[in-house]
């Protein structure tokens, strides 16, 4: 298969550059053995008593920052990951890349070493703890297809309310939609629910390279599925309920716990690409938002439900106008005669 397979028509306004009014206000098309216009503030009827949701609970770090090499030039940085309380890997976008050895300056009298290059990512070392200097002086990382600066809003509504876990310089953007009303009348209908970590990176935005998919490799993220979620899935499955993820990160993250074989507590790297002909171990149903075309995102969908159908869906979204991407609406997805 190749990645032109994957592609599809979007008008550029319909791209979400601002998040709705309230969270639960995004549209949701429910893709089961037909298509539903409905709207988020649906789900709860959508869903049984016994099912349980599976959200990815990491927290998006503040990770854009502003320096200045020691010749004055104007660089930004992105951290990919924390490696430890000062050292970081990061993308440095420069007029010309920092060598080995030299120092970026950032404001108050804050020094980052870089330490080595590592493909297309540097080895930062920083002369404070990174995660309290982010805090201060860092932005929110916005995708680039958001082409505006980041606002005090964004502080917030680019982050899902049960994120507690910093490490991420995506959001799931899946879990943007639900608030803390939403959350308990999904508890109050008897829907469990259960919570991996998986630390989405910068290259979740990156084109991938070859068109061929299968010459593709995705970033590695740091991924931990705990005891109790791996219990919470197999005791739904056992008594006849439905274990919908919330995102793709959860999908990625539940599926790299299985594959081994069987569900089990992972804490570690993962690399894992989903494309069409994968066996889902997990899941009986996702809950996600509208993926860029071409994207490894959209084809994780498209393993899931089927590359036609979920292409056809994709092509109502446009014609219904839809609003696409991390601000926009949301899908149900159910694989074919399963709901």
């Amino acid at each position: 298969m190749r990645i032109s397979d994957f592609d599809y028509t979007l008008p550029g306004d319909l791209i979400a550059q601002f998040p709705t009014p309230e969270r639960r206000a995004s549209r949701l098309l429910e893709l089961a053995d037909s298509l539903s216009d409905r709207q988020f503030a649906d789900l709860p009827g959508l869903l049984r008593a016994g099912d349980l949701l599976v959200f990815n609970d990491t927290r998006v770090m503040r990770a854009r920052l502003h320096a200045r090499k020691q010749t004055g030039g104007r660089v930004e940085v992105l951290i990919e990951r924390m490696r430890d309380d000062h050292g970081a890997l990061a993308q440095v976008r420069a007029s010309k890349s920092p060598k080995p050895g030299s120092k970026l300056l950032f404001e108050g009298g804050v020094e980052a070493r870089v330490e080595s290059r590592e493909g297309e990512f540097f080895a930062l070392e920083f002369s404070v703890p990174l995660m309290p200097f982010l805090e201060t002086c860092g932005e929110v990382p916005l995708p680039p297809y958001l082409n505006r600066p980041a606002e005090s809003a964004d502080d917030e509504r680019y982050q899902t309310v049960y994120a507690r876990d910093p490490g991420a310089v995506a959001a799931p953007t899946a879990g943007l939609h639900f608030d803390d009303a939403m959350l308990a009348e999904t508890l109050s209908a008897g829907v469990r629910h259960a919570f991996v970590t998986l630390h989405v990176g910068a290259g979740t935005f990156q084109a991938l390279r070859h068109q061929d998919i299968a010459d593709n490799r995705l970033h590695s993220e740091y991924v931990q599925v705990d005891a109790a979620c791996c219990n919470a899935v197999r005791e739904t499955r056992a008594e006849g309920g439905r274990v919908i993820a919330v995102g793709t990160t959860s999908v990625r993250a539940l599926e790299s716990a299985a594959r081994g074989g069987e569900l089990e507590p992972f804490n570690g790297e993962t690399d894992l690409f989903i494309l069409p002909g994968y066996t889902f171990r997990t899941i009986d149903a996702l809950l996600t938002n509208f993926h860029l075309p071409q994207s490894s995102l959209l084809m994780l969908v498209a393993a899931f439900a089927g590359t036609k159908r979920v292409l056809d869906a994709y092509a109502h979204a446009v014609r219904q106008q839809y609003r696409f991407f991390s601000y926009g609406d949301a899908m149900l997805v159910f694989p074919e005669s399963r709901r």
